[in-house]
């Protein structure tokens, strides 16, 4: 650890009750003081000065005074929001049930079975298209393929998985 950052931790060490305390009256959340207290440690243990830092003392508090600076700012500009429980509890779960995770990696299972039955040059246009983003250009020239049989090689996939993933309803009834 150099010289520069041995005594910003052993005077931040000294301040850090004193830091919390002028955040604290700045702010007035007890928390967030503590929250901004540390970030004025990181912010200072991370600093690549290669001078002395005449005063780490007024170095610390000057940190912390432009991170309570920047968190006024971004709650007068309606980035951070206090919220009660009430409105938090009211917010919607929007992670997929149970079922559904399951349901969707069967269904992906499903698409891979289906995308592996492939056949072989029909599967690699496909992967190569649809996966890695590829134009028909492309594929063709990788390939060494002319661009139409790229193509039809799409038309050939596309229409296999759409006809393995029609709906139950829409098959016709088994004989």
């Amino acid at each position: 650890m150099t010289d520069i950052r041995q005594k910003l931790l052993a005077t931040f060490t000294e301040q850090q009750e004193a830091l919390t305390r002028f955040l604290r009256r700045r702010l007035g959340d007890k928390a967030l003081a503590e929250d901004l207290t540390q970030e004025t440690w990181i912010r200072a243990a991370s600093t690549n000065r290669a001078m002395a830092i005449d005063n780490p003392r007024s170095y610390l508090f000057r940190i912390a005074g432009n991170l309570a600076l920047d968190h006024q700012r971004h709650v007068g500009l309606g980035i951070e929001v206090e919220a009660g429980e009430a409105v938090t509890d009211a917010v919607p779960d929007t992670l997929p049930s149970p079922e559904s995770v399951v349901r969707y990696k069967r269904e992906f299972a499903r698409f891979l079975g289906a995308v592996d039955r492939l056949p072989p040059r029909c599967r690699d246009v496909f992967l190569l298209v649809k996966v890695h983003g590829l134009k028909y250009s492309e594929v063709a020239a990788r390939l060494g393929i002319s661009k139409n049989t790229v193509m039809v090689h799409m038309v050939n996939a596309l229409s296999q998985l759409d006809a393995h993933f029609e709906p139950e309803f829409d098959r016709d009834p088994p004989s």
